[in-house]
C-alpha cells in the first residue's frame, strides 16, 4: 500500500516536472519566433496586407484539421505523438521562411500552423488534469510558458542586434528539439487518461450550452485584438520609432507580467469567481488598446505592456478553467480544442486579416482604435454571460 502510494506520488511529481519543462520550452521557442514573423515576412518583401492573408490562411487550415487532432487524441490515445508532431514539423519547416516567394511562405506557414494548432488545447487539457491530481493549480503550471515566452522574446531582440532576422530558425529548431525530449519523458499513465468522448459529439453538447456559446463569442471579440500584439507589435513599434532592442524589452515586460498573473489568477478566481476575473481582464484589454491609440510613443508603448498580464494572463487562465468546468470529465480535450478553435483560430483569422488591413490603410492609430472597440464589445458580451445561469467554477 505504501509502495503504491509512493509510486503514485512519484508519477505525479514527474508529470508536473515534465509539463513545466514543456511549457517553458514551448514558451521560449514561441517567444523567439512568433513576435518577429511579420518582420521576417516584410523583410522578404511581403506587404502587410499579404502578411494578414498568410496568417489567416494558416488559421483556416488549422481549424479544418482540428477535429482530426481531436480524433487522434480522444479516440486513438495518441497524445504524445500529436504533441511531438506539433513541435517537430514547425521546427523543420522554419528554415523555409527564408524563401522570398509569397506562395512558398504561405504554404510553409499553413502547414506549420496546422501542426502548432494542437499544442495549446492538448497541453492545457494535460495541465488542468495534472494540476487537480497533484493538488496544485493550472496557472502555476502555465506560468512556466509565460516565463519562457518572456525570456524568448527578449533573447530574440538581442539576437537580432547581431544576427540577421533570416537566422531566427536556428534557435527555434534547437529549442523545439529539446521540447521533444520533455514530451517523450511524460508518463504513459497520463496519456491513457485522455478524454473518451468523440470530438463531434462533444462539439454538439458544448455548443448546445447557451452560456458557453456566448462565452466563445466574447472570447472571439476580445482575442481577435490580440493579433495586434502577437502579429504586428514589433512592426508597429518600429513605425512609432522603436528599435529591435527596445522591442525585445517590451516583449520581455509583457510576458513577465503573465507569470505573477497566472500564479495569482486561480486565487482570484476562488475569491471573486471565474466570470469576474474574465471581466477584469476584458476591461484591461480595452484600457491597453486605448492607451496605445492615444499615446503612440515608444516609451509609453513599452510601459503599457505591464497590462499584458492583467489582460491576457488573467483572461487565458480563467477561460481555460471556465472551459474545464463547462466541459465535464469526458470532454476536456474536446472543450479545450473548441475553445482554441475560436480563441486562436477564428479570432486569429479575423484579427490578422482585419488588423493587417487597418494597419495598411490607417496605420497603428486606426488599428488600435478598432481593437479597443472590439474588446469593449467582447466585455459587454461577457457581462451577459455573467448575468446568465452559473457555470461550475472549479
Amino acid at each position: 500500500m505504501i509502495a503504491e502510494q509512493t509510486q503514485t506520488a512519484v508519477r505525479k511529481t514527474s508529470t508536473l516536472f515534465h509539463l513545466r519543462s514543456l511549457y517553458l520550452i514551448m514558451g521560449l521557442s514561441g517567444g523567439m519566433m512568433g513576435p518577429y514573423l511579420t518582420n521576417l515576412f516584410v523583410h522578404q518583401g511581403i506587404a502587410s496586407s499579404q502578411v494578414g492573408i498568410i496568417m489567416s490562411a494558416g488559421k483556416i487550415a488549422s481549424i479544418v484539421v482540428q477535429p482530426l487532432w481531436g480524433v487522434l487524441v480522444d479516440r486513438y490515445q495518441q497524445t504524445r505523438l500529436v504533441l511531438m508532431l506539433s513541435l517537430a514539423i514547425p521546427a523543420v519547416l522554419a528554415y523555409f521562411y527564408n524563401l522570398q516567394w509569397f506562395a512558398a511562405i504561405l504554404v510553409v506557414y499553413m502547414v506549420t500552423t496546422v501542426f502548432q494548432a494542437t499544442q495549446a488545447p492538448i497541453s492545457d487539457s494535460y495541465a488542468v488534469r495534472a494540476a487537480k491530481e497533484a493538488n496544485t493549480t493550472y496557472g502555476k503550471i502555465r506560468s512556466f510558458g509565460s516565463f519562457g515566452n518572456a525570456i524568448g522574446g527578449y533573447l530574440a531582440g538581442m539576437y537580432l542586434m547581431f544576427c540577421s532576422i533570416t537566422a531566427l530558425w536556428v534557435p527555434f529548431l534547437l529549442l523545439s528539439l529539446l521540447g521533444l525530449v520533455s514530451i517523450g519523458a511524460l508518463p504513459a499513465a497520463t496519456e491513457r487518461k485522455a478524454g473518451s468522448v468523440a470530438f463531434g459529439e462533444g462539439l454538439r453538447r458544448l455548443l448546445g450550452n447557451r452560456s458557453f456559446l456566448f462565452f466563445l463569442i466574447g472570447c472571439f471579440m476580445i482575442n481577435q485584438t490580440l493579433t495586434a500584439f502577437n502579429s504586428y507589435f514589433v512592426l508597429t513599434f518600429q513605425m512609432a520609432g522603436g528599435s529591435y532592442g527596445l522591442s525585445g524589452i517590451a516583449l520581455l515586460i509583457a510576458s513577465l507580467t503573465n507569470v505573477p498573473a497566472m500564479l495569482v489568477g486561480s486565487a482570484l478566481q476562488k475569491k471573486w469567481g471565474i466570470k469576474n476575473v474574465l471581466l477584469l481582464a476584458s476591461a484591461a484589454y480595452v484600457l491597453r488598446w486605448g492607451i496605445q491609440w492615444l499615446f503612440p510613443i515608444p516609451e509609453v508603448i513599452v510601459a503599457v505592456q505591464v497590462l499584458h498580464g492583467v489582460s491576457f494572463g488573467f483572461f487565458y487562465v480563467a477561460a481555460v478553467e471556465f472551459v474545464a468546468g463547462s466541459s465535464g470529465k469526458g470532454m476536456q480535450a474536446t472543450g479545450q480544442s473548441l475553445f482554441n478553435m475560436v480563441f486562436s483560430g477564428f479570432g486569429g483569422i479575423v484579427g490578422n486579416l482585419l488588423n493587417g488591413y487597418l494597419l495598411e490603410v490607417g496605420g497603428p492609430d486606426l488599428m488600435y482604435l478598432v481593437c479597443a472597440i472590439s474588446a469593449l464589445a467582447g466585455t459587454l458580451i461577457l457581462l451577459f454571460v455573467k448575468a446568465g445561469r452559473s457555470v461550475k467554477e472549479a
